[in-house]
C-alpha cells in the first residue's frame, strides 16, 4: 500500500514510518528540514516538503496514495502547556490540516484515512473501564480532538474507511515531554496530578505505532489506543520507588483541579480490547508501571547525549 504519512518525524511519527516500510508498505513523509529528510530516507521513506494548511500543496503531494496517516501535532513543553495559546499550532493542525488532508484524500481516491485522537477526551470513570462508548468530556487542549475525530468520519461518509485512534498518553525514551520530567523522577517526584486511587491509562511508543499499522486493516470507526493493565496512580508511584530505591511523592490531589490539570487529574482506565478484536494488534509493553524499570535509564541516557 502506498501510505502518506502527515506528522511522520515526532515521537510518534518516525516510529510509524519505520513500521509501516518494515510491513513492506511504500510511504511518503512529510518532513520540514534537510537533517529530517535525512532520517527519513534512512528509514526507508520517501521526504515530502508541504505545508499542511495548504489545500492545492496537499492535494497534489497525497495525489498516488492509498491511505493517508495523519499523526501531527505541535505538543508545547511542559513549561507552556498551562497556557491555552500555546496550544494554537496543535489545535490548527487537528482542525485544518485534518480537514484538508481529508479534502485531499477524497479528491484523489484513497482508501483509508487514519487520525491520531487522545484518550484524554474521556470522562472521570473512576475505576470502570472505558472503552469507546463511554461519555466524552472535551475540555481545553483536548476539545480540538473531536474536531479531529469528525474528519475521519466524514473519511468515512464519503465512501472510504476513516479510522480514528484515541490514543493514551506515549510513553518513549527519547520522549521530550518524559525527559522534563527526569529531575524531578530522580528527585523521587512523581508528577501524575489528581487522586491516588485514580486510574492513568500509558501506551509505550512502539505500541502506539504498531497500532497505526494496523489500523490500515480496521474497519471504520473510532479505536482505544491503551496498554494491556492501566494502573493507579499510587501503584505508580511504588514502581518508581523500587527503581530509585527511594520513596516516591505524588503531588496533593487536590493539583488536579486546577484548570491547566483538569483532564490529566481525571481517572481513566481505558480498554484496548476493541482494537485487539478487530485487528489482531496487542501491546509488546502491556504495563507501564513495569515499563519504570527500563525507561528511567533510557531517560538518562537521552539526558547525557
Amino acid at each position: 500500500m502506498r501510505v502518506f504519512v502527515a506528522g511522520a518525524t515526532g515521537v510518534l511519527g518516525r516510529r510509524v514510518v519505520e513500521q509501516l516500510v518494515a510491513a513492506g508498505h511504500v510511504v511518503t513523509a512529510v518532513s520540514r528540514t534537510a537533517d529530517r529528510d535525512g532520517l527519513l530516507r534512512a528509514a526507508g521513506a520517501t521526504p515530502v516538503r508541504v505545508a499542511l494548511f495548504d489545500p492545492s500543496a496537499v492535494r497534489a503531494a497525497v495525489a498516488g496514495h492509498d491511505a493517508v496517516v495523519n499523526v501531527a501535532t505541535s505538543i508545547p513543553p511542559l513549561s507552556r502547556a498551562a497556557w491555552r495559546r500555546a496550544w494554537r499550532t496543535n489545535d490548527r493542525l487537528r482542525t485544518e490540516a485534518s480537514r484538508t488532508l481529508v479534502d485531499a484524500a477524497i479528491a484523489t481516491g484513497a482508501s483509508r484515512y487514519v487520525q491520531e485522537s487522545v484518550g484524554f477526551l474521556y470522562a472521570d470513570a473512576g475505576g470502570r473501564w472505558i472503552d469507546e462508548s463511554a461519555p466524552l468530556a472535551p475540555e481545553g487542549p483536548t476539545a480540538t480532538a473531536v474536531d479531529a475525530e469528525a474528519e475521519a468520519a466524514r473519511f468515512t461518509a464519503a465512501g472510504g474507511t476513516g479510522v480514528a485512534l484515541r490514543f493514551a498518553e506515549f510513553v518513549a525514551g527519547d520522549s521530550g515531554h518524559f525527559r522534563e520530567l527526569l529531575p524531578f523522577l530522580e528527585r523521587g517526584w512523581l508528577p501524575l496530578v489528581g487522586d491516588h486511587d485514580g486510574y492513568q491509562s500509558f501506551v509505550d511508543a512502539d505500541d502506539a505505532a504498531a497500532a497505526v499499522v494496523a489500523a490500515l486493516d480496521a474497519p471504520a470507526g473510532v479505536y482505544n489506543v491503551a496498554e494491556d493493565d492501566p494502573a493507579p496512580r499510587h501503584e505508580h508511584a511504588a514502581a518508581l520507588s523500587d527503581v530509585l530505591d527511594r520513596p516516591v511523592r505524588l503531588p496533593p490531589a487536590i493539583v488536579g483541579s486546577l484548570p491547566p490539570l483538569r483532564v490529566k487529574a481525571r481517572s481513566q482506565r481505558i480498554s484496548n480490547r476493541r482494537l485487539q478484536e478487530r485487528t489482531g494488534w496487542s501491546p509488546r509493553r502491556p504495563s507501564m508501571a513495569e515499563r519504570w524499570t527500563t525507561l528511567l535509564p533510557e531517560l538518562r541516557s537521552g539526558a547525557e547525549t
